[in-house]
């Protein structure tokens, strides 16, 4: 009697681009502080996942106000987000959440003059003006205290944000703020609706959770511009906190 030959079905390749075994890599090139192990771990296992997340963004969201070609403005997405990765805690969130929201960031910072009037235009409408998280400008803000001051409160930011902040969405609402701060001579003639406007996009985060983060940082903010008017400089080191 012959012998009835049972086929093996293959098993289906997972669809999911940026699974866990990328933020695993992800993981292990934070731990690294080897430069060729660093770059391995990237070139294998991280940045094929970054490209296609890129590229998801630019054609999800639409960003199509750049006036320069896709693979450029791919590129500069990825690349932003490679600069991130040090401020990824796994213990926070998952990767593909905290990269989306970092890519879509920039995307939203950088599309051209023409998208940033249409959204404005079209989102200024639905902003709720009873919880406004600036109490100026920020052409005011920067009359208020010079480069050098912002310069050093970027500093400390940059080496306190994840000792103060300790969830991953407040840590993204954060550094949307302090990225409008890097990015302030590109956008000082925007109004304060607009920023406000520009900071819950980027995070996806609603009034109220931005309200609460800006006010905290605005203690520290206090605080440095005081230690500041009196020192002449700010302690920038890792201390967690000035208080």
């Amino acid at each position: 009697m012959p012998v009835k030959v049972v086929k093996k079905k293959r098993r289906k390749k997972s669809k999911m681009y940026f699974g866990t075994p990328v933020q695993d890599a992800i993981i292990r090139y934070n731990e690294s502080s080897n430069p060729v192990i660093k770059n391995r771990i990237y070139e294998e296992h991280i940045h094929a996942a970054f490209c296609k997340m890129a590229e998801n963004l630019i054609h999800t969201f639409k960003f199509y106000y750049f006036d320069y070609p896709f693979e450029e403005v791919k590129h500069e997405v990825v690349s932003f987000m490679v600069m991130q990765i040090p401020k990824y805690q796994p213990d926070k969130g998952r990767a593909f959440s905290y990269f989306s929201i970092v890519g879509k960031n920039y995307l939203i910072l950088n599309n051209n003059n023409n998208y940033k009037k249409m959204k404005i235009h079209d989102d200024v409408s639905r902003l709720d003006y009873k919880r406004n998280v600036f109490s100026e400008s920020v052409t005011e803000a920067v009359d208020e205290f010079n480069s050098e001051f912002v310069n050093q409160m970027l500093d400390y930011w940059d080496n306190n944000l994840t000792n103060i902040f300790r969830r991953q969405k407040d840590i993204l609402v954060a550094d949307a703020v302090l990225e409008l701060f890097r990015r302030r001579v590109n956008i000082e003639n925007f109004n304060k609706k607009a920023l406000y406007i520009m900071i819950r996009e980027m995070t996806g985060s609603n009034t109220q959770h931005i309200t609460r983060v800006v006010n905290q940082m605005k203690r520290y903010y206090f605080n440095m511009l005081e230690e500041y008017n009196k020192l002449g400089s700010i302690d920038t080191s890792n201390t967690g906190s000035i208080f």
